[in-house]
């Protein structure tokens, strides 16, 4: 989480006077005085480093950078209203006070919400936020006092989260998400492309596409930041859906498994059957598939495209699965498991470029249909990326045309 986000009020401010044109217009309506509403417009621009309004004898006419912050700020205000709305209806209030409520909500607050919901301990996110216990609780309890919603609650084990919480707080991350990238799509037009996106990656995307991508990102924009998550797919849905995380690139599920999400297949990967050189299964003139289950496994943990391929292929034969299986997802733990043992495993070929290359693993020319499995992005629906962002996924896609036709 950004801690350098500007007060939400002075953003509040600011789309005011983008609306009236007009300083004394703007701070009529925000119970403001015309030197604080000029002070609110001055920190922002200067936290920018940006003329946000020409000033004319006539009124304040927003620039390109202020219409492309004010686009911005909106839909941040649009995301955090519709929290607050969802939150106070879940806590058996009106959510028609939404409106009223956004208006008074503070970004401390708001940064409280989230250290807590994500620490469940007042302690350790106060720590996080650099501030102390006592501020923390306070402002977290000015904020329920606000609601009229209870969002904390002691327990045995330190502090819980309610629903109404979770849902505000993963609301409150997206919103400081648009914030920041109004902050990164100004600084762009005036040619400092810095910028963070942080990407879900799982394995095959970590071994091929990815890489290369990122590669010819940095080579146009050196200064931006990115960081990759890996872990299993649940998780890194869970924080793609949280606003924890921006862009998830890897194996597809299909159906789609939820209805807040897109997913864009960039290519397909073929799932072979991989063994060590010298198994014994290599010495077999006839290979078919009814051999498979004599030996030990080595594969993916339920629920994920590769299990449910492993799994269909026995049952698709009519053969019973094998008796000794080892649950893993890490590539580097199942080549070992290969390269020592008479284990097989189910993988992308794309995967273990290198060990086929070298000479340690070896497909086996089992015969049997074809199964693959579709890779590509998934991304919020609501998700809006810079044209910096856009540019690496735009890199992506180029590379995976480019994975899939060789």
């Amino acid at each position: 989480m950004d801690l350098n986000l500007p007060n939400i009020r002075h953003l509040r401010v600011f789309l005011k006077v983008v609306e009236y044109k007009s300083i004394n217009k703007a701070s009529q309506v925000v119970y403001l005085s015309q030197p604080a509403v000029t002070q609110a417009i001055v920190k922002l621009e200067k936290s920018l480093n940006a003329r946000l309004f020409t000033r004319r004898s006539d009124g304040m006419y927003v620039t390109e950078s202020g219409t492309i912050y004010a686009n911005r700020i909106e839909r941040a205000l649009e995301l955090l209203q519709q929290g607050l709305k969802e939150s106070l209806k879940i806590g058996n209030e009106n959510s028609n006070q939404a409106s009223h409520i956004v208006k008074l909500i503070t970004t401390t607050q708001l940064k409280a919400l989230v250290a807590v919901a994500e620490a469940q301990n007042f302690t350790i996110a106060g720590r996080n936020l650099g501030i102390s216990q006592s501020s923390l609780h306070r402002a977290a309890r000015d904020l329920e006092s606000l609601l009229g919603v209870v969002l904390f609650e002691k327990t045995s084990i330190g502090i819980s989260a309610s629903k109404a919480a979770l849902i505000l707080s993963k609301a409150t991350k997206m919103a400081f998400t648009e914030i920041a990238q109004g902050k990164e799509e100004v600084f762009s037009v005036h040619r400092r492309d810095v910028g963070k996106l942080i990407i879900g990656s799982m394995p095959l995307a970590r071994t091929s596409v990815l890489p290369k991508a990122l590669i010819d990102f940095f080579n146009v924009y050196p200064d931006y930041s990115i960081s990759i998550n890996d872990g299993p797919y649940n998780d890194l849905l869970y924080h793609l859906r949280s606003g924890d995380i921006d862009l998830l690139i890897g194996a597809l599920r299909l159906p789609s498994p939820s209805e807040d999400i897109i997913q864009e297949e960039l290519f397909v990967s073929n799932i072979e059957v991989v063994a060590r050189i010298g198994h014994p299964l290599f010495n077999l003139e006839n290979n078919d598939i009814s051999n498979l289950n004599k030996y030990p496994w080595i594969v993916p943990r339920k629920g994920t495209p590769t299990r449910a391929i492993f799994e269909k292929m026995f049952e698709d034969n009519n053969i019973p699965l094998p008796n000794r299986i080892i649950e893993s997802g890490s590539k580097n733990l199942i080549c070992n498991f290969l390269n020592d043992s008479d284990h097989l495993t189910m993988i992308s070929e794309n995967q273990i470029q290198y060990e086929l290359s070298t000479g340690l693993l070896k497909i086996l020319n089992i015969r049997l249909s074809q199964f693959s499995r579709p890779i590509g992005l998934t991304m919020r629906k609501n998700w809006q990326p810079t044209k910096t962002q856009l540019t690496l996924i735009d890199f992506i896609r180029e590379k995976a045309k480019y994975h899939e036709n060789n």
